[in-house]
């Protein structure tokens, strides 16, 4: 894509791509602006869509045989070791790294921290994409998808945790969608649909905040239905369910800095300039943000360990792989992200975020998986069909994240004229508009100047809406 950018290939960053109001095709808008054989031919050279290839073609038929011949095909799940992969992995782990929409919503919604704006669209699909392949994940767990909605609508069960954790992530998953239509509705050329939502932003965020805390709080709750099941240095009965939330707290951070620097090493091509810009400052500021989540974190599983007096835990075998997990998850990424953000290392502060990340879901498989029935003298060994599913929902959860970041504007800003009148009014630099029947029309690509970091800096054209 960076090639054919270089040799002129136009960028498809605006509903029209001349100042002759010539509009892209939605087959253009797909296709990123090449001809079929211009996009199929950058496909192909891309190694890791090889690699994708690869997971899929061995992958996907497993995944098929698992609805075919049952859960027993796939995983040596039993009533001993009931959460495998699909849950231990791809529930428990995912919804943490998720919680970056709530938190990046209450930032600029609620407190008004319009500076974290270029990269809330980030945060926000981040948690979308993550709470959707949880989903996904518990349903290849299951079976029978189009069950779903039995036990929450047909059979309820207000009582159990579970229940409680079905309706959040289902009406949160709802609450993520109608954040991250936004971006949909500019990329169509929707504005009616984008102010719609748009009016309702702050209801969306507030229900974002009540959903989400609950759940994650929640998922920590489930395990107190198996009272002595999971090793006591990762299970306290009076802080389980603090122990799961205040963690997806930094995990939910890190998550967004290990994307956006993902991202800017592998779709350079597809980031605007605010973008770009500011993101060492903002890498840094939530930095800040994961390290007070981690410190808490630590303070919290220190304190459970001594309410519940486990210090003689710590001196056994699972006591030293206790101390592994908290060391390399916890202490060492705290201990960079003080030392990187004092002295302003971005990358430094990159690398503490992934081994936060790691920190996250060793803690999260630890507790459903590997610490589960730890008094049992044989472990469970995943089935290789069941790694192999795993690898494969997650090698599509990476796809559907690139073929989104590629084309919606969430790395960058969609260059529109929906705005209001009034706010056009606003426009310097010489930006000269006349109003005819409610709508403002700008003379071709006019910048409206504001402040950089503001989600209205972005470049206008007079697309007649």
């Amino acid at each position: 894509m960076k090639t054919y950018r270089e040799n002129g290939v136009g960028i498809v960053d605006s509903l029209y791509k001349d100042t002759n109001k010539t509009k892209w095709s939605l087959k253009e808008k797909l296709l990123l602006g090449l001809t079929p054989q211009q996009y199929i031919g950058q496909a192909l050279r891309n190694p890791f869509n090889w690699l994708l290839a690869a997971i899929f073609a061995v992958g996907i038929p497993i995944i098929l045989g698992r609805f075919i011949f049952g859960l027993g095909w796939v995983t040596h799940s039993s009533n001993d070791y009931p959460w495998g992969m699909f849950l231990g992995f791809g529930l428990f782990a995912m919804v943490p790294l998720s919680s970056s929409g709530f938190q990046l919503g209450t930032t600029c919604e609620v407190f008004g921290r319009h500076d974290f704006e270029p990269i809330e669209r980030l945060g926000l699909l981040n948690g979308l994409l993550g709470y959707l392949f949880a989903v996904i994940y518990l349903m290849v767990d299951l079976g029978q998808p189009w069950r779903l909605p039995y036990p929450m609508v047909v059979s309820f069960g207000p009582a159990a945790v579970l229940f409680l954790v079905a309706w959040h992530v289902a009406t949160y998953l709802s609450v993520q969608v109608a954040e991250v239509s936004v971006a949909f509705f500019e990329w169509i050329g929707f504005p009616m649909g984008k102010r719609g939502v748009r009016k309702i932003t702050l209801g969306l965020t507030v229900a974002g905040i009540i959903l989400s805390t609950l759940h994650q709080g929640a998922l920590g709750a489930l395990f107190t239905y198996a009272p002595g099941k999971v090793h006591p240095l990762w299970y306290s009965a009076s802080f389980q369910w603090l122990h799961f939330f205040v963690s997806s707290l930094p995990g939910g951070l890190c998550m967004v800095i290990a994307v956006s620097t993902i991202a800017r090493k592998t779709m350079t091509w597809r980031l605007d300039k605010n973008f770009n810009d500011n993101l060492d400052k903002l890498t840094i500021a939530l930095a800040k943000g994961a390290s007070m989540g981690l410190a808490t974190y630590l303070t919290i599983k220190l304190i459970g360990i001594a309410h519940d007096n486990k210090w003689e835990y710590l001196a056994t075998g699972w006591g030293q792989w206790f101390m592994f997990e908290i060391f390399f998850g916890v202490i060492l990424p705290l201990g960079l992200f003080a030392y990187a953000i004092r002295n302003e290392k971005v990358g430094l502060v990159r690398f503490a975020a992934f081994m936060t990340v790691f920190g996250v879901v060793l803690n999260r498989v630890n507790t459903a998986m590997i610490t589960f029935n730890w008094k049992l003298a044989e472990r469970e060994i995943p089935h290789w069909r069941e790694v192999l599913i795993s690898i494969t929902i997650f090698a599509i959860y990476i796809t559907v994240y690139r073929f989104i970041l590629y084309r919606l504007p969430i790395l960058f800003q969609w260059k529109t004229a929906d705005e209001p009148v009034e706010e056009l009014a606003t426009a310097k630099a010489g930006a000269s508009y006349s109003v005819a029947d409610g709508s403002a029309t700008l003379g071709t690509y006019r910048s409206k100047v504001e402040s950089p970091l503001s989600p209205n800096s972005y470049t206008t054209m007079n697309d007649g809406e």
